[in-house]
């Protein structure tokens, strides 16, 4: 048994990494700053220790795993490094860890998150997993068979992985501010894709994945063309989505899924090839799809009143359609007002007018102010930029949330990366007290 602490340990990755390591029986505390977030529910619900950053949280005999966050000028750093202790960095720490395993990375722009959820839920009711997932969910067991886990392209932290599987559900110029354009970001997937040991389940419907290079097997999975695994006969009703699977030509079954929209049909295909190739039964995918709940902050539902509220992680022009997509696909009779808090101004910048657009997809659309990251505070644009670009869309403050309650039996959608939540949970007090 091994003593860890963890230097930003809110942070989702670090948070389930914590959570994985003390289900396998080990000792673990970290420290972060005091300011409350989603990814410290589940830490703190195991009892793991959540210490402010101070020196003093050092102490001989630690193994410290610190967020990329933090560099040596961090007081806890460097008081580890003064102390003779060597400074993991979680993507360093995660790909020794991982060899323990028989290792399932997911990549991608988008929907790492909800794949990496799915395919654990599978796998796991057919033999010991265990998982991370990206929205600070993280699972254990000493005896794993599988260890599936969220691989982020981001400064290209993947490459200190060298999985089993990969799976790749597409590429898309993100981070502005590290990646210079989209085709920086096929490099890094092809760079990745040196490492996979077994081989990868990439989706055929993407441009940039049909060109990708690696030593390893290429299994792809689409809806358009004909690929080694194919999606077919979709319809949509009030259980989810449910579509034919052919395997190179060949009926491999019906499945149905709780979500809507396409994004969810790859992200299923993607899980029902690593599978098959696992072995798994077909009667256990099938069971495990239609029974998937989701993950934190993924389209995550609640009912108010006649409306449907709608907390969700999007925060790139991608995400955002992907996301009202499946609003009103499930919900076909309700208008969509769009709540978008821009996350980075460099995101912002970047893809100002691909955010209009994917935006107006909505029905009616207010915007929160930029919400800046760590990397960086301020910019020269402001929320304004945006909404000049969309035609009646509103900013909206904490204290101006009533608004929303103008829109009858409309699906309210909250998008963003950062503190977007704090809107919803205004609105979920303003409509509390308006019962009052």
């Amino acid at each position: 048994m091994s003593n860890y602490h963890f230097i930003g340990i809110k942070g989702s990755g670090m948070s389930a990494l914590a959570q994985i390591l003390h289900d396998m029986n080990h000792t673990v505390q970290g420290s972060d700053v005091e300011k409350t977030f989603f990814t410290q529910q589940p830490l703190e619900k195991k009892n793991i220790s959540i210490l402010p950053f101070q020196a003093e949280n050092i102490q001989e005999g630690q193994t410290v795993v610190a967020s990329a966050a933090y560099g040596d000028t961090h007081e806890e750093v460097k008081k580890a490094k003064q102390s003779g202790l060597e400074v993991h960095s979680y993507p360093q720490f995660l790909g020794e860890f991982l060899q323990n395993f028989t290792s399932i990375a997911v990549a991608g722009s988008h929907g790492k998150t909800t794949t990496t959820g799915l395919l654990a839920h599978v796998l796991e009711a057919y033999k010991p997993t265990s998982y991370l997932i990206g929205d600070g969910t993280g699972k254990g067991m000493e005896n794993s068979r599988f260890f599936t886990f969220e691989a982020c392209e981001y400064r290209r932290h993947f490459l200190n992985y060298v999985p089993d599987y990969a799976i790749m559900t597409n590429i898309d110029f993100d981070h502005p501010d590290y990646f210079s354009d989209v085709e920086d970001v096929v490099q890094a997937f092809n760079e990745m894709a040196q490492k996979v040991k077994k081989g990868i389940v990439a989706c055929g419907d993407d441009e940039h994945l049909q060109k990708l290079h690696a030593p390893v097997p290429i299994v792809y999975y689409g809806i358009e063309g004909k690929h080694d695994f194919n999606a077919e006969n979709i319809s949509v009703d009030e259980n989810g989505t449910s579509f034919d699977v052919q395997i190179r030509g060949d009926r491999f079954g019906r499945f149905t899924i709780p979500g809507y929209g396409n994004h969810h049909i790859l992200n299923a295909l993607a899980v029902i090839a690593i599978c098959h190739y696992e072995e798994v039964p077909a009667s256990i995918i099938r069971e495990q799809l239609a029974s998937f709940s989701g993950v934190k902050r993924r389209f995550t539902e609640k009912i108010s009143g006649s409306q449907v509220l709608i907390d969700d992680y999007a925060h790139h022009p991608t995400e955002i359609r992907a996301t009202i997509e499946s609003a009103k696909q499930k919900y076909p009779s309700r208008s969509v007002a769009a709540v978008f808090q821009p996350h980075t101004f460099s995101r912002t910048k970047a893809f100002l007018d691909d955010f209009a657009d994917s935006l107006q997809m909505a029905d009616y659309v207010y915007l929160c102010d930029i919400f800046g990251s760590a990397r960086e505070q301020d910019g020269s644009l402001t929320i304004d930029d945006l909404k000049q670009r969309i035609p009646g869309a509103g900013i909206i403050q904490e204290d101006g949330v009533q608004v929303l309650e103008t829109h009858n039996d409309a699906v309210l959608l909250f998008m963003g990366a950062g503190d977007i939540q704090k809107f919803q949970r205004a609105y979920e007090a303003h409509l509390e007290s308006s019962k009052q």
